[in-house]
């Protein structure tokens, strides 16, 4: 039997603990880990006894961004499966964007991609001292549309316009002087980091938490409904893009490892 995309548990505390559990591919998402943060979400978000929820990834890293070969598969789909993939992951980082508990989320290793999206989601973030960032949608010629608005919330337009342009990696003490993370410390240490976090957040009251983490929503970029009209457009973009003849090129370049063509006629 295959192994669970993520698991989950709830301990005595009321804390959840969310593992993205493909190690073998640097927990990169396809459609069956999407569906299981979803469903762990479903599950954790109707359990009275929840009061927060710590995500991390199983291995040597976070998470690495999207699978290719599952992004490659979507691709020669019709442009509505496309759309309901992007769909798809919006609606998990969204869910953990909205989610009423506080979230805490522990990077190690890689966090590439949808990972920066995700994290950016949380509410605190601590990182390991050997992890690496990266925006990485652009060397592959895709966009990071459906996470723009968490990583300006979390780093701002100016730092996005960076990162997300160049695709370069950058260490977690540039994520922490950006803002993408909130601290830094010794790999072994990021399990006592986090229950140290996890018992400041413990220590206050669960309705307190959950209006105060809304007021701040109310005024984020990122904090908007999925219903909303204004994403509609970037659903629609993100998906579209990985159709194109450019994002061929980048996926293929990235397979083959050599030097994207980005001639004009792509």
């Amino acid at each position: 039997m295959s192994q669970a995309p993520v698991n989950w548990t709830l301990d005595e505390r009321g804390v959840a603990t969310v593992t993205f559990n493909r190690p073998e591919v640097n927990n990169a998402y396809n459609d069956e880990l999407i569906a299981a943060v979803l469903a762990a979400i479903d599950a954790l978000s109707i359990e009275p006894r929840l009061r927060l929820l710590r995500l991390q990834g199983a291995g040597k890293h976070f998470q690495a961004g999207a699978d290719l070969s599952w992004i490659n598969r979507v691709r020669p789909a019709s442009a509505a499966a496309n759309l309901e993939a992007s769909r798809a992951t919006f609606d998990a980082v969204q869910r953990l964007n909205t989610l009423a508990v506080p979230t805490v989320a522990l990077v190690q290793g890689a966090c590439f991609g949808g990972g920066t999206g995700i994290i950016a989601a949380c509410d605190v973030v601590i990182a390991a001292d050997n992890a690496l960032f990266s925006i990485t949608e652009v060397r592959w010629g895709l966009t990071a549309a459906i996470i723009i608005p968490q990583l300006v919330d979390a780093i701002g337009v100016r730092q996005v316009r960076r990162y997300a342009l160049t695709g370069e990696r950058f260490d977690a003490h540039e994520a922490r002087r950006i803002g993408l993370v909130h601290e830094v410390v010794p790999l072994a240490a990021l399990g006592a980091a986090g229950e140290r976090v996890i018992d400041q957040l413990l220590a206050n009251g669960p309705q307190a938490l959950a209006e105060t983490k809304q007021l701040a929503l109310d005024c984020a970029v990122g904090g908007e409904p999925s219903q909303a009209p204004r994403w509609h457009p970037l659903l629609e973009a993100h998906s579209a893009k990985r159709q194109t003849a450019e994002a061929a090129e980048g996926l293929a370049s990235f397979a083959e490892k050599r030097p994207a063509n980005w001639s004009p006629e792509r």
